[in-house]
């Protein structure tokens, strides 16, 4: 597909849930960046937005500014599975929506793939309280650090790839619901074992402001209640990549914290939570990972 001179090859995809105008903000940002992506698809899981956002949406649609689409589940993986089928773009670029980009993200993500073919480019994370401040030289690896490098897993936030390949390989599985804990890992373990390689190329820079309210993670509940959202999706996982270690260690590790010491009445809860996570894991993984459905025609 011919593209506008100026804009790069690139679609950008943002699975939002719950927010308002720093959603809006973010695309503003986005927009006018010298070099800005192709497309830019909001995968909008959100049930309804105040007057101003909303109007806000889809004059930027109407325009053609962005694709608006609604999802009436939230789930992130299905959200990005979505994003994914719909991107007109041979890579996409997955961001947070509550984030401030550096001025040559885009340019940085094509630039990245043009040079090491099909890989998964991982940008840098600054968060909000590490602002002005420098990683040090000896420091371990973190999203934060400003040296390229080939890893093993990326964060969700800010990584791009070939849309072509992505859906060759499933896209991300649908089966790690909610708050989708692990999914990043899973796509990861299933991109590398298929002979690709993840490159961290600093330059594609992301500031993200983590904004307390909204958020698709919020979709889903802590482990310290009777919700088992998270622990399903780590023992998901460890069926998924063969690391069963997950269920002996894990239930022990959950009740072994500071919380459970003040609070031993909450033990049988919090082992009960993990036990269900454990069956709903295995009932899930019984009927097999859910992957990308492409449109028809494709």
């Amino acid at each position: 597909m011919a593209i506008s001179p100026g804009l790069e090859p690139i679609s950008i995809v943002i699975p939002t849930y719950m927010r308002d105008q720093v959603l809006v903000d973010t695309l503003v940002h986005l927009l006018r960046l010298e070099r800005r992506a192709a497309e830019i698809l909001v995968v909008d899981q959100s049930a309804s937005h105040d007057a101003a956002t909303a109007g806000q949406l889809q004059r930027m649609h109407d325009a053609g500014d962005i694709r608006w689409v609604r999802l009436t589940v939230p789930s992130i993986p299905q959200a990005m599975n979505k994003g994914l089928v719909l991107a007109s773009q041979p890579f996409v670029l997955f961001l947070d929506d509550d984030i401030i980009p550096d001025e040559g993200l885009a340019a940085q993500h094509v630039l990245a793939h043009r040079e090491h073919p099909d890989i998964i480019v991982a940008g840098r994370v600054i968060q909000p309280w590490q602002e002005g401040t420098t990683p040090p030289e000896a420091e371990p690896f973190s999203f934060f650090g400003t040296h390229p490098r080939w890893i093993s897993e990326f964060m969700g936030g800010n990584f791009s790839l070939s849309r072509e390949l992505a859906i060759r390989l499933g896209g991300f599985d649908e089966n790690f619901v909610r708050v989708a804990y692990r999914f990043e890992a899973e796509f990861a373990h299933r991109f590398i074992k298929s002979g690709h390689r993840i490159r961290f190329t600093p330059a594609a820079c992301i500031h993200h402001l983590k904004v307390a309210a909204g958020g698709t993670r919020m979709y889903g509940e802590h482990l310290t209640t009777w919700r088992p959202d998270h622990a399903v999706g780590a023992y998901y996982f460890g069926l998924r990549t063969g690391s069963a270690g997950e269920f002996v260690s894990r239930p022990l590790r959950s009740v072994v914290t500071r919380y459970h010491l003040r609070h031993p009445w909450r033990i049988p809860a919090t082992l009960l939570s993990e036990f269900s996570a454990m069956v709903w894991a295995m009932m899930l993984y019984a009927k097999g990972p859910k992957f990308v459905e492409p449109e028809p025609g494709q």
